[in-house]
C-alpha cells in the first residue's frame, strides 16, 4: 500500500463531523501530509456537548492553510450539494451523526435528521459528483457503530453476522446507514467502505462518554453509577488506532467490477475498528481513577469507594462489545493495540491542561 501522504496528494478531501472527536483528529493527520493535500471539513458545530472543545479542534486546524471550515447542517441538501459543487472531493468521509445511545431515547428527531436524512444527502451528492463528466467520488468512507450488533451473543463480533436486532434507534440509524450504502454503491457503482467504531476514547474526546463523564463527576464529588453492576465489558478503542485505521482503509476503496450477468458487482466494504481486547468496566474504572491521581486531577487520598454505584442494566445498552478485526488485518496490515492505561493517561494528562490549567486539586 502506498504511504499516506503520498497517496492523498493533490487531492481534496470532504471530511463531514469535522469539528467532532474523530473528524477532528483524521483532519490534523490528513493535513501534515503536506500542502498539496486539502481537506474541506463540515460540521454544525452543535451543542450536544461543550462547545469549547469542538471550538478548540477547529482552533488547531485552523492554523493549515490547506483546512476549508464550512460550517453547516448535513441535512441541509442545498448545503451538501453546492460543497460537492465548489470543491469537488475525490475522497469523502462521513463521521458527521448525532451519536449517542441513550439520548436517541430522548432526542429520536436528531438522529432522523443526521444520521438518515444528512447520510442520504452525502449519497446523492456522491452519486451526481460525475454528472457533468468530472472524475466523481473514489471513495467513501462512513462511520458505522459497534451498535448495530445490538443483542447478539456471539462474540467476537463479526461483520459476517445478521445484525437485524438493534437495541436503540441510534443502532437502527447506523444500521439503515450500511443498507443504503450498500443501495448505492450497486446502482451507481461508488466504492463505499462503512467502519464499525467500537468505544473511542482519548484526549480531547466526547464529554458524552462513559470515561469523560466519570471524570467530570469524581472531580465535582459526585457517585459514578457503573451499568449491569460492574459486568459490562467494552472493547475501547484508542483514538490514534481509529484515525491509522480509517487513513489505511481510505486508501484503498473497493474495487470495481462486474459479475456474471455484466452488471456491477457493489463496490463495498465493511469493517470493524476496535482493540479486539475488551475490558472489564471495572477494571476501567479503576484504571481510570489511578491515571486521574497521576495526573493531578484528583488528590492522592480521594475516596473512589464512597464515589460509585452499582447499578442494572440501562435501555439501550448492551452487555459486552468485542470486535473481530482479522479482515482488518488481513486486507490492511493493521490492528489497533494501544493499551487501555496509555490511553487513559493521556486523556487525563489532556484533562488537567484543558480544564485546570489555573487550578489545582492538590
Amino acid at each position: 500500500m502506498a504511504d499516506a501522504k503520498e497517496r492523498f496528494q493533490n487531492k481534496t478531501i470532504l471530511i463531514t463531523g469535522a469539528a467532532g472527536f474523530i473528524g477532528a483528529n483524521l483532519a490534523k493527520r490528513l493535513l501534515q501530509g503536506g500542502p498539496t493535500v486539502r481537506v474541506v471539513g463540515l460540521d454544525n458545530v452543535n451543542d450536544y456537548y461543550d462547545v469549547r472543545i469542538k471550538e478548540a479542534r477547529l482552533a488547531e486546524l485552523a492554523r493549515y492553510e490547506n483546512f476549508v471550515f464550512v460550517r453547516g447542517n448535513l441535512a441541509d441538501k442545498a448545503l451538501v450539494t453546492g460543497l460537492f459543487e465548489q470543491y469537488r472531493p475525490q475522497i469523502v468521509v462521513n463521521l458527521a451523526a448525532q451519536a449517542g445511545v441513550r439520548y436517541s431515547i430522548l432526542n429520536p428527531d436528531a438522529y432522523v435528521e443526521s444520521n438518515l436524512i444528512g447520510f442520504y444527502n452525502i449519497l446523492e451528492a456522491c452519486r451526481h459528483s460525475c454528472d457533468d463528466g468530472a472524475a466523481g467520488v473514489e471513495h467513501l468512507v462512513y462511520a458505522s457503530s459497534s451498535s448495530v450488533y445490538g443483542s447478539n451473543t456471539k462474540v467476537p463480533y463479526s461483520t459476517d453476522d445478521k445484525v437485524d436486532n438493534p437495541v436503540s434507534l441510534y443502532a437502527a440509524t447506523k444500521k439503515s446507514d450500511e443498507l443504503m450504502a450498500h443501495a448505492y454503491a450497486k446502482l451507481y457503482n461508488i466504492p463505499c467502505t462503512g467502519l464499525r467504531f467500537f468505544t473511542v476514547y482519548g484526549p480531547a474526546g466526547r464529554p458524552d462518554m462513559a470515561y469523560f463523564g466519570f471524570t467530570d463527576k469524581l472531580r465535582a464529588g459526585k457517585t459514578i453509577q457503573i451499568f449491569n453492576y460492574g459486568h459490562c465489558q467494552r472493547d475501547f478503542t484508542y483514538i490514534d488506532d481509529i484515525v491509522e485505521g480509517v487513513v489505511r482503509v481510505m486508501q484503498k476503496p473497493p474495487e470495481k467490477k462486474n459479475g456474471p450477468d455484466g452488471l456491477p458487482v457493489p463496490p463495498y466494504k465493511l469493517y470493524n475498528i476496535g482493540n479486539n481486547q475488551p475490558e472489564n468496566l471495572l477494571d476501567f474504572v479503576t484504571i481510570l481513577q489511578e491515571e486521574l491521581v497521576r495526573a493531578g486531577v484528583l488528590p492522592a487520598d480521594y475516596d473512589f469507594e464512597a464515589h460509585k454505584e452499582l447499578v442494572p442494566m440501562q435501555p439501550g445498552d448492551v452487555p459486552v462489545t468485542y470486535a473481530d478485526t482479522a479482515p482488518l488485518e488481513r486486507d490492511f496490515g493493521f490492528k489497533p493495540s494501544t493499551p487501555l492505561r496509555t490511553g487513559l493517561r493521556r486523556f487525563a494528562e489532556w484533562y488537567k491542561q484543558f480544564y485546570l490549567a489555573d487550578t489545582s486539586c492538590q
